[in-house]
């Protein structure tokens, strides 16, 4: 596992200590190898800036690219036993076809202490697009749980605005104006204008890919949060990414079990209950769930992948100074995977036939 050691001068570390909601970087170096980076450290997330172990955001100042990266995110993964579930999500979601962040385990170190195990995460931004050959074009995170592409929030009350829970990473105010404009559509449209006019504002076939691999690693928050939409400049159509997926595989955002049929088949927003009342788009979605259960969500596929995963991260799991567990404890991590993989793979098989 490759080690990462940040070197910050102490005021700064309690600068960050003073206010853990401040989004503002403070000056550190990273080293890598032989290498280092003169960046910009904060902390990052939600809840997890109440615990010990924290996540951090970093940007590279100089250089200011660092293996075609400005931006990298070092996820703490607290409450989740595996240290893998976000990981095992991303490279599901690449493997079938969703544009999605790459990542990787690094041992950090700060100011020489061990700060354990933590998930190296690509930023969504337009230098992964261009790391990807991707065209460049407007990139929008989905900051809450407002970002649900209805016209009420999540309490059925009517918004404020229609672009509350959108944050522009990449773009200016007009990017944003065109998602209110689809999300107005999303929610007034009749069924035979919005079938028309859809797949002239969104890339169905991507879109339904991505409700596949929500749906079956079971993500509760997939739906109205933890996605970023980008605008294909080529295409001119939206695309869907994800992000923060450690809520998944058989556990919530909380590490709690969560029963393997807790998310239906069809999932729950606003845009994929318009699509899926269409009977092509519904069909094409049939189609494509059938094939990623039958080619990549099933034990066969995933058992290995998963094993190598484990043992990657088994040698690693006494230095983490907040990890308080037992080997054998984490590696019965691995059976609660591999008992929601089958009873989801189950489920939703049986489920197929409602669609």
């Amino acid at each position: 596992m490759l080690k990462y050691e940040i070197f910050i001068n102490p005021k700064w570390l309690q600068k960050l200590e003073d206010d853990i909601w401040e989004d503002e970087h403070v000056p550190a170096v990273l080293k890598i190898g032989e290498n280092r980076y003169k960046i910009g450290l904060t902390y990052r997330g939600n809840v997890i800036r109440k615990k010990k172990k924290k996540s951090y955001n970093i940007i590279f100042l100089n250089p200011y690219l660092v293996d075609g990266a400005h931006e990298i995110h070092l996820n703490a993964e607290y409450e989740d036993i595996s240290l893998s579930r976000n990981k095992l999500s991303l490279d599901f979601f690449d493997r079938i076809g969703v544009t999605s962040p790459h990542s990787k385990h690094v041992l950090l170190y700060m100011n020489g202490f061990c700060k354990g195990i933590y998930l190296e995460l690509e930023s969504f931004d337009q230098h992964l697009l261009k790391k990807r050959n991707l065209p460049e074009g407007p990139i929008i995170y989905a900051t809450n749980y407002f970002a649900n592409f209805s016209l009420l929030s999540p309490e059925n009350k009517l918004k404020v605005s229609l672009d509350e829970g959108y944050t522009i990473k990449y773009g200016d105010q007009k990017d944003l104006t065109l998602l209110e404009e689809f999300i107005e559509m999303i929610n007034t449209f009749p069924n035979e204008e919005f079938e028309k006019e859809v797949g002239k504002i969104l890339d169905i076939d991507k879109y339904l890919k991505w409700l596949a691999g929500v749906v079956c690693t079971q993500n509760f928050d997939g739906f109205i949060h933890n996605y970023a939409l980008y605008l294909n400049s080529k295409t001119k159509l939206f695309e869907i990414t994800p992000w923060d997926y450690d809520g998944t595989w058989g556990r919530d955002l909380h590490g709690r079990i969560l029963d393997h049929d807790f998310v239906p088949i069809s999932g729950y927003n606003t845009l994929t209950g318009r699509l899926l009342h269409i009977y092509p788009f519904r069909l094409k979605y049939k189609e494509i769930l059938s094939s990623v259960l039958e080619n990549h969500f099933c034990l066969e596929t995933l058992e290995p992948i998963i094993e190598q995963q484990f043992q990657t991260l088994r040698p690693f799991i006494k230095i983490d100074p907040y990890i308080n567990m037992d080997k054998k404890y984490f590696d019965k991590e691995k059976e609660v995977i591999f008992d929601f993989i089958n009873k989801r793979y189950e489920f939703l098989m049986k489920e197929l036939a409602t669609l």
